[in-house]
């Protein structure tokens, strides 16, 4: 699917496969029943890189970039992450650290919209996430309980939303309202809901 077409999707379905060193991811846009339909890009993400790097391609053989995002500093908590489409910046998106704490908040830009807040939708169920992590043994079991984040812009609007389907795998839905917002840094922003959870 071209990036065209991509863009007139409002529903994508995010897949993660997990490998020992390598998180793979397939994104596929909506099919209009609520399922899976054609593949829109394929991630490969790096584990324990200092500067954080992911890019997302057309497909498995790697040949095509549909996007990418790349953080600024190297081993930054709060570092902002440019994201790039056909080798131009297309937005930017960061962690707020400080309200990470207790509830995952990111901010999200793109050039001549609103700034949108990220952030996980239930409060108490993401500080339980955060202690369940502390628990001796417990805390290495997967965390079965779904947990979602909305998108929301300065005048609070939800604009967008970040679902986990499955309690046993790393399945996700991005729902994008605003069709004013570009694709490719929404995904790339998704991806990183996942990826980089645990910075």
């Amino acid at each position: 699917m071209d990036v065209g077409a991509v863009q007139s999707q409002r529903q994508f379905h995010i897949h993660q496969r997990v490998t020992m060193m390598v998180n793979r991811y397939e994104i596929f846009a909506d099919d209009g029943a609520g399922g899976p339909g054609a593949k829109v890009a394929f991630v490969e993400q790096k584990r324990m890189k200092f500067k954080e790097e992911v890019t997302l391609y057309t497909d498995e053989s790697k040949q095509s970039v549909f996007a990418g995002f790349k953080a600024r500093k190297v081993v930054d908590l709060a570092s902002a992450y440019d994201v790039t489409g056909a080798g131009q910046p297309i937005g930017v998106f960061g962690k707020k650290f400080g309200k990470s704490l207790l509830r995952s908040t990111w901010t999200l830009d793109q050039p001549g919209l609103p700034a949108l807040t990220v952030q996980e939708r239930n409060a108490a169920l993401a500080v339980f996430r955060r202690v369940w992590g502390l628990l001796p043994f417990i805390g290495d079991l997967p965390f079965i309980w779904k947990y979602h984040f909305d998108f929301v812009d300065t005048d609070g609007r939800n604009v967008g939303f970040f679902e986990k389907k499955t309690r046993f795998r790393d399945h996700y839905v991005l729902r994008i309202e605003d069709d004013r917002f570009d694709r490719r840094l929404m995904l790339a922003q998704a991806v990183a809901l996942d990826a980089l959870q645990s910075r």
